[in-house]
């Protein structure tokens, strides 16, 4: 079992291995162009991602659809809350032009919560998968998608659709969800992945969590041993950072070799994939992820 770390108080300087290098603005201007002139939104910028720079130079991003307003309000996440506009018709087709402008390999689609919509927005995903595998036939598709509210009409409608990869993060341990996910259910998250699975057995499904909301480190090991029983291949474990005042305090910073180990002990439960990191990120090389599990072959 990896050795918890000693915690430290949130108001804390980040540790060194928490800084990021930023490569230099000319290395992303031509992905930040593309999608300004498709009228586009990315989590990167939203959720103040601390490799968006990084991600932008090497010509790869997540693109988040249905807008910039979530009708959930989660304590780990930095995206605006409130009650969102009407979808827009043509996202899927300017989703899928400047996926193929850019020349993406990887295209991740991912969303806000769109608990106002009949579907959850669930057609409207779907429409942007078929329109990104229209344009670029070679591609691969990831998704990383809301819970839909546990609807398995709108969970198929997704699968439907042909993406190689089906993403849901769970986030935290079960503990946490009433306040890092007040309106989730972690067992509706976890039938989730078990349904994609079931419904396209050839597909690659990942799902990732945070450390230093306040786990446990056995809550931590339940959590990937749940994981594997769901049969997902992909895990990616990252370290939570504060958005915001506004948001749940960091409770520890988690150190390098921790999240060494606890890749180390997924592997031995029989996780195919783990990815465990302080800076990484659900869709943080997300083609290399996907790559290695051999989504689509």
């Amino acid at each position: 079992m990896p050795r918890r770390a000693t915690d430290v108080g949130a108001g804390l300087r980040k540790p060194a291995w928490l800084r990021v290098r930023v490569p230099p603005p000319s290395a992303s201007e031509s992905l930040r162009r593309a999608i300004s002139r498709h009228q586009l939104t990315t989590v990167c910028q939203e959720a103040r991602c601390p490799n968006s720079a990084e991600c932008h130079a090497q010509g790869t991003a997540t693109f988040m659809i249905m807008g910039e307003i979530c009708t959930r309000a989660c304590g780990f996440c930095n995206v605006a809350t409130g009650r969102p506009g009407a979808l827009e018709p043509l996202e899927p087709l300017r989703v899928a032009l400047a996926a193929r402008e850019l020349g993406l390999q990887h295209v991740v689609i991912t969303s806000v919560d769109r608990d106002d919509l009949p579907d959850q927005g669930a057609g409207h995903f779907a429409a942007c998968v078929r329109a990104v595998r229209r344009a670029l036939p070679d591609a691969q598709v990831e998704v990383l998608t809301p819970d839909f509210q546990g609807s398995l009409a709108a969970i198929a409608a997704v699968v439907d659709a042909g993406p190689q990869v089906y993403n849901h993060n769970v986030e935290t341990v079960p503990r946490l969800y009433p306040t890092v996910r007040p309106k989730a259910r972690f067992r509706q998250s976890l039938e989730l992945l078990r349904y994609v699975r079931q419904l396209a057995p050839g597909i690659t499904t990942k799902s990732g969590f945070m450390l230093g909301l306040g786990e446990s480190a056995a809550e931590v090991e339940d959590l990937l041993a749940v994981l594997h029983a769901a049969a997902v291949d992909i895990v990616t474990i990252g370290q939570y950072l504060r958005p915001s005042m506004k948001h749940l305090p960091v409770e520890r910073w988690v150190e390098p070799a921790e999240f060494e180990a606890w890749a180390a002990f997924g592997h031995s439960l029989g996780v195919p994939h783990v990815f465990a990191g302080p800076l990484v990120r659900s869709s943080y090389h997300a083609a290399e992820a996907a790559a290695r599990a051999g989504a689509g072959s």
